[in-house]
């Protein structure tokens, strides 16, 4: 019950969630969905870093922009489809960037 404006501790009502998807997406196919987004830009983004080669050539040598490289490493996952990552990780792992 409400005590002057302030909840009181019978009130209050914490949810704990085994990831971030889960909390945020509304269905559990949805956070799946995410999860697997997630680990895939993870995967390619470790493995971009440690190629020491240069973006310009990481993005040519995949297919994409510099820009859209840029977003990748910068972990934008709403600018990347599942299939665009797989695409990608594809394409990494034949260039030998693992």
């Amino acid at each position: 019950m409400k005590e002057s404006g302030h909840l009181t501790m019978k009130d209050q009502y914490c949810q704990c969630f085994s990831n971030v998807w889960d909390a945020l997406e509304d269905t559990p196919q949805d956070a799946a969905h995410m999860r697997l987004r997630t680990e895939l830009m993870y995967t390619l983004c470790k493995a971009i870093q440690l190629s020491n080669i240069p973006q310009r050539k990481v993005a040519s040598r995949l297919g994409i922009t510099e820009i859209q490289l840029n977003d990748l490493l910068k972990g934008k996952i709403y600018n990347f489809t599942l299939d665009a990552l797989i695409h990608l990780d594809a394409r990494v792992s034949l260039l030998h960037l693992y």
